[in-house]
């Protein structure tokens, strides 16, 4: 019914604890690694990509700092940045030259990790102009892990063609593609997320939630039992994170308790989609969870490659919950210069901010190896268009959080100088993953400097 599975072969660093269909697998311990393997894992843990993708833009103004190095000031937009700068590389002047064409969003949004041009079309002969750099890592990395990559956002996929200007509207809902003609399914609902990770289903039947929670007491006994095999620092890394499992699956239970009963909203179909049971009713409360659930996966090495959008592209998600904003994210990257829309415009870009850095801190708190699971992660977060007004896809906001298994020398300010793609740092990236390649996207090289 229960036993300790352990394969030498790819999963050398991983071990799984057991029973009755519950599944946990544990972080990276030196004292779990068979002896054999320790010397080929002697350079350390792997090293993780996750991708972080907010629309609309940002307002420059607040956003770019005047300095450049490690001595720059943060920008009123940044300032959330404080406490992890040091692990934060700010990028700034880099572009998506094939994204100059198209409309205002669309051909920006379903590019953004491919760097190449976008089919315009209200059909389904799709294509995002090839494979997403995520994907590219998951089809290398994928076989280390037992998932290849994870897919994420907060809203579902918008269908239909958006008459205003001759797209379909699915372009807006995707940044990950296996193929330019095959977009990667992601998943809103943080209860089947936590169902993927840890192979059980967190079920609303009160019943069955007992009996699991019952279970899954049986798989942490079990990991007690393992507990004094391990070394002391290890030790505490194992408490460490079976507390932080047990709070993910609290936070989840709590935010997705139906409290109406069969009473439903009068709202549009695709509204109540994403308010199915596991969808939290709280937009910040969902992007925390989905959050910490990308830190359990990169932290049980479950996967080393993910993905989240904070919303879909032309979303009209409403950010009231902010003092002194009135209305939609969208709505209001269309300042037409305005003082009072740019206040409100400024305060959601500072809100994104804030989230970013609260996942590095999240990271930056686990330890692993001879460091932590921040320094072995490569965090970036941006949109696909500089200032939401002029839909630019030049100059865009990009931060790269971690320190890609001490590869990148962090807590700078980094200017491009000339055109440069954004594709010459996913090039970057793919190397810092054990991913050859000649090129990538629109890439000139691996950007540079950033070591």
């Amino acid at each position: 019914m229960r036993k300790h599975i352990q394969s030498a072969k790819t999963l050398s660093r991983r071990r799984f604890l057991q029973g009755c269909g519950v599944a946990l697998s544990l972080p990276w311990m030196p004292s779990l690694a068979p002896r054999v393997a320790r010397a080929a894992e002697a350079s350390g843990p792997p090293v993780r990509s996750a991708f972080l993708y907010f629309p609309n833009g940002v307002w420059e103004k607040d956003w770019i700092p005047k300095e450049s190095g490690d001595n720059y000031e943060l920008t009123p937009s940044l300032k959330p940045l404080a406490d992890v700068r040091k692990d934060v590389l700010v990028l700034t002047g880099l572009d998506k030259k094939h994204s100059h064409g198209g409309d205002g969003h669309y051909a920006k949004t379903a590019n953004f990790l491919t760097g190449m041009p976008v089919t315009k079309t209200t059909g389904k002969d799709i294509s995002s102009g090839g494979i997403s750099v995520d994907q590219l890592m998951a089809q290398h990395t994928g076989q280390f892990t037992p998932l290849p990559s994870l897919e994420l956002g907060t809203e579902p996929v918008i269908s239909g063609i958006d008459s205003n200007v001759g797209y379909t509207r699915l372009y807006g809902s995707h940044i990950s593609w296996q193929s330019p003609t095959r977009p990667v399914a992601k998943e809103i609902n943080p209860r089947l997320v936590y169902e993927r990770l840890f192979g059980k289903t967190l079920t609303p039947d009160s019943a069955k939630a007992e009996s699991y929670r019952n279970l899954l007491d049986y798989v942490l006994e079990d990991a007690r039992r393992l507990r004094p095999k391990l070394g002391r620092d290890d030790q505490f890394k194992m408490d460490e994170y079976l507390d932080s499992v047990r709070a993910v699956e609290k936070r989840i239970e709590f935010a997705t308790k139906g409290e109406n009963g069969d009473w439903q909203p009068d709202v549009d179909d695709h509204v109540l989609a994403a308010s199915r049971p596991g969808v939290p009713g709280d937009f910040r409360e969902h992007i925390s969870i989905m959050l910490d659930l990308i830190v359990l996966a990169f932290q049980t090495d479950s996967t080393r490659v993910a993905s989240l959008m904070f919303a879909n592209d032309v979303s009209g998600r409403n950010f009231s919950f902010l003092d002194g904003v009135r209305g939609g994210h969208h709505e209001l990257s269309h300042h037409e210069n305005k003082k009072e829309k740019i206040e409100q415009y400024q305060r959601i870009n500072r809100w994104h901010v804030e989230q970013f850095a609260q996942m590095l801190t999240k990271l930056r708190s686990i330890k692993e190896g001879d460091g932590t699971l921040l320094d072995n992660c490569m965090i970036l977060f941006g949109s696909s268009m500089s200032d939401g007004n002029r839909h630019d896809p030049d100059n865009l906001p990009i931060l790269l959080g971690g320190r890609g298994g001490q590869s990148l020398n962090s807590g700078r300010h980094l200017p491009a100088e000339g055109q440069v793609p954004l594709c010459n740092l996913y090039h970057a990236m793919l190397d810092r993953m054990g991913v050859e390649v000649e090129a990538f996207g629109d890439s000139t090289g691996p950007l540079k400097d950033l070591a």
